[in-house]
């Protein structure tokens, strides 16, 4: 990947260790993937997953504090709470079909069903991968390293070039 290396030490300037703070358990990404599902009760969580009364109460709050999900009052009855995804939870999408995708190629061996397709079609999606800005898909032999003021520097170069 290029000649610069990630600064593999410098655990604070990289967005990984955040995430897998927030996300970085299976009851999380359990939990995530049942509201991608449209479960959105405390109780429903609990019957879909199987998951443990406390073990669930700490995660929902976890990724409520997080931003990942929010707490709302049920518009038909304000006593019950539903928790919905953030617009922060939905960007999660992607990295969770990824996930979902290797998991069926390494783990499974075979695409899982249900499968997710696009709705105007009904075409299963293709498969998550690394595109260059240009959109094209590229391998992880095509990536380099670059510090922020090189990729500033070219950005305005190809302004000063487009005028």
């Amino acid at each position: 990947m290029g000649k610069l290396r990630e600064p593999l030490n410098e655990i604070a300037a990289c967005g990984l260790p955040s995430a897998l703070e927030v996300m970085g358990e299976r009851w999380s990404f359990m939990i995530l993937r049942a509201a991608f599902n449209k479960v959105r009760h405390f109780e429903e969580f609990l019957e879909t997953l199987g998951i443990a009364r406390n073990i669930l109460s700490n995660r929902l709050s976890r990724l409520v504090d997080h931003g990942i999900l929010k707490r709302e009052h049920c518009a038909d009855d304000r006593r019950r709470i539903e928790y919905r995804l953030t617009d922060k939870g939905h960007d999660l999408l992607p990295a969770m079909l990824a996930l979902r995708q290797w998991g069926e190629k390494w783990e499974l061996g075979c695409t899982a069903d249900p499968v997710l397709c696009d709705d105007r079609d009904g075409r299963p999606i293709a498969p998550i991968g690394i595109h260059a800005a240009d959109g094209r898909a590229i391998g992880p032999h095509e990536l380099t390293w670059r510090t922020l003021d090189e990729v500033a520097a070219d950005d305005r170069r190809a302004k000063i070039a487009a005028a």
